[in-house]
């Protein structure tokens, strides 16, 4: 019998001291995403197993040069595996987390199922990276997406000015809403191609036939509304937004007002910030922390017409951050526009950047 090379025997070692992943939802918009970062990012997991329902197992996926076949969602599937990322709805989360998490894996979560349980820690790794740690449920979750567009820009400046109030609009991306919101956007802007649609009152309804994921037609239009009725008359996106950013940057009586809307745009999430702090802070301030943060990218001269816009963030991983203004009426108060790609960032990366995090306690 042949004696195996001393490459391969190290090989086998390497692949032996490394974590093993699975990822649950990996056919989903948001998995595929999360599969285009694995590819793109070092190779730092021995096993890496897709895993779906059961109407995509079997399916052939490349990763890292190996063709992988996705397999079902059972609760064998988590045997021997160190980091589970979900990327599935709430409901699926809810119950197959905490599984995964009994057969000994840490699960990082992108759904909205834990992400407010005391146990559970939120996490932006710019921000607070140490509260991975913090996991007695075995369960880190991964914030929202609009939450998370503009939490590495501000954890930048709460950190050297301490954050008080913040005020908030978000401009979001039909992708939020899933393939539904994207089809839908396609297939009603094509129907309005060409035509007076947009010129009456009302008369974008008659172009806009069909199920779909939004209260009113998005294709030439904005829609003031995102997410499910809340108390008060908030959505639960702008519930979201305070909710998490309190969490996230450890501020639980943080004054929050958001309002949160849709807008005809196919990926990245916009946000028009007010943000009030304990200190003085200028325009230099800002530009020079945030120029400073490795993911967070400063485009900010309006005189030569440069600010960051969704167009131009789809597919890439940095938040953006254009239109620094030191408020006019309110002190120690700065204005400013954040974009984010809300699958990438805002979604997929953020999730993957944990497992990364917990992956070098492995």
């Amino acid at each position: 019998m042949a004696t195996p090379s001393p490459l391969f025997t190290q090989e086998l070692e390497d692949n032996l001291s490394k974590p093993n992943l699975a990822l649950v939802g990996a056919t989903g918009a948001v998995g595929t995403v999360m599969i285009d970062i694995i590819n793109s990012r070092e190779n730092i997991w021995g096993e890496i197993r897709l895993i779906a329902s059961k109407r995509s197992a079997g399916k052939k996926i490349s990763v890292h040069g190996e063709e992988l076949t996705v397999i079902e969602l059972t609760e064998d599937s988590f045997d021997g595996i160190d980091i589970a990322l979900f990327d599935v709805p709430d409901e699926i989360s809810e119950i197959w987390a905490p599984i995964a998490a009994s057969k000994g894996a840490v699960v990082v979560d992108n759904s909205g199922a834990f992400r407010m349980d005391p146990e559970v820690p939120l996490v932006v790794p710019e921000v607070n990276p140490e509260e991975a740690k913090h996991r007695p449920k075995g369960i880190i979750s991964n914030p929202n997406c609009t939450t998370l567009t503009m939490m590495a820009a501000l954890g930048a400046l709460h950190r050297g000015w301490g954050l008080k109030e913040l005020v908030v609009s978000s401009y979001q991306a039909v992708s939020g809403a899933g393939a539904a919101g994207i089809e839908t956007l396609k297939k009603e802007t094509s129907n309005v191609a060409g035509s007076t649609a947009g010129e009456q009152s009302d008369d974008l309804k008659a172009f806009s036939q069909g199920e779909s994921p939004f209260p009113a037609p998005i294709a030439m239009n904005v829609i003031p509304w995102a997410g499910s009725l809340k108390g008060g008359g908030f959505s639960s996106e702008e519930m979201k937004v305070r909710d998490e950013s309190r969490k996230i940057l450890g501020i639980p009586d943080l004054k929050v007002a958001a309002t949160c809307v849709r807008v005809p745009v196919l990926i990245s999430h916009s946000l028009a910030v007010h943000a009030t702090f304990s200190k003085p802070i200028t325009v230099a301030d800002v530009h020079k922390a945030l120029e400073a943060e490795p993911t967070v990218v400063l485009m900010d001269d309006p005189e030569q017409g440069i600010w960051p816009t969704p167009s131009l963030v789809t597919g890439q991983d940095p938040t953006f951050v254009g239109r620094v203004r030191s408020s006019l009426d309110f002190p120690n108060s700065i204005e400013l526009f954040v974009v984010g790609d809300n699958l990438r960032k805002g979604a997929a990366l953020n999730t993957y950047e944990i497992a990364e995090l917990v992956a070098q306690e492995f």
